[in-house]
């Protein structure tokens, strides 16, 4: 099975990705996205931070610019990997801002069927693209002393990756991660919302075309049937990668997700319970991808997302 082929499949499945952008906005709602506006400071658009076309953050700067030190918060696009864009999430960046934050939203080269663009190459601009946007806040007044990362479905798991993985070679102390609905981790017995738990040839034949797409290195069927994928996989498994001194976490998901496996989650719940992180996981009892059937449990995470901001990364 080729890597050209499990992209298409890889597209295909993910497209739903898409859904994870949380378009139901109930009332309460309302109050963690803001229109921009230049009361709240200063939006700095489309700063390059490597030679791809997609390799762009965008800056928000609070009004207030006489602090010694900022927190800054990134916050990663959905759109299931092939999909998305940062202006998508210029309300929630908004929202950052004016509670006195440094917000960022970055983006990434985005996979197609003619690119090599992977989960994980996506997970490296992000590490790659950190250090600039720490040091153009510093250019710009605003110097960073600690930093939260977070993000959508695919910028969820983007997130946990930066979060756990590489939170060890951030320029400033990664102290909270965020999000919502992200795949953490890469067993066939969780994935079976694409059918990728049956012990059939056919079901290890789409694994390894999904695996190989997301990992973008081609993984053989024999290594899905022997177990040996795990260990190949494991630089896009954030739940891997969680240790004691992971960051505080608040994550939510969905027990009815169609398009990522909710019993994932649950492997990235228990790595964090064992390791002793601070964290919050929000199960959604009735909803899927877009958490749409459980308000109450949705605004509890929304609080609790405020909560440890105020307690990790508090504004002073």
């Amino acid at each position: 099975m080729s890597v050209g082929i499990g992209i298409l499949i890889f597209v295909v499945a993910f497209i739903g990705g898409v859904a994870s952008k949380f378009v139901i906005k109930p009332a309460w709602a309302q109050a963690y996205s803001v229109t921009w506006s230049d009361e709240l400071g200063t939006r700095k658009i489309d700063i390059p931070y490597g030679d791809g076309e997609a390799n762009t953050f965008d800056l928000y700067l609070p009004k207030d610019d006489t602090k010694g030190h900022y927190g800054l918060v990134v916050y990663l696009h959905a759109g299931g990997f092939t999909s998305g864009d940062k202006c998508d999430d210029a309300g929630m960046l908004s929202w950052l801002c004016s509670k006195g934050y440094v917000a960022c939203g970055i983006n990434y080269t985005l996979c197609t069927e003619t690119n090599s663009a992977s989960v994980l190459t996506q997970s490296n601009e992000i590490k790659a693209a950190i250090p600039q946007v720490v040091e153009a806040a510093a250019q710009a007044g605003y110097p960073i002393d600690k930093m939260a990362i977070a993000g959508g479905s695919a910028g969820h798991t983007l997130a946990m990756l930066y979060a756990y993985r590489d939170a060890a070679d951030a320029p400033v102390p990664v102290v909270l991660t965020f999000g919502a609905v992200g795949p953490s981790c890469f067993h066939t017995e969780d994935w079976d919302n694409y059918g990728l738990d049956r012990d059939t040839d056919e079901s290890r034949q789409s694994a390894a075309a999904l695996f190989s797409a997301m990992l973008g290195e081609l993984i053989p069927v024999e290594e899905i049937e022997s177990g040996a994928y795990l260990e190949r996989m494991k630089p896009i498994s954030a739940a891997d990668w969680v240790t004691p001194n992971a960051p505080a976490t608040v994550v939510a998901y969905g027990a009815h997700d169609r398009v990522q496996p909710f019993k994932a989650s649950l492997r990235l719940k228990a790595a964090l319970e064992e390791n002793g992180v601070d964290y919050r996981y929000f199960e959604c009892p009735h909803s899927g991808h877009g958490l749409q059937n459980d308000d109450a449990v949705y605004q509890q995470w929304m609080e609790t997302v405020e909560q440890y901001l105020d307690t990790y990364l508090p504004v002073e």
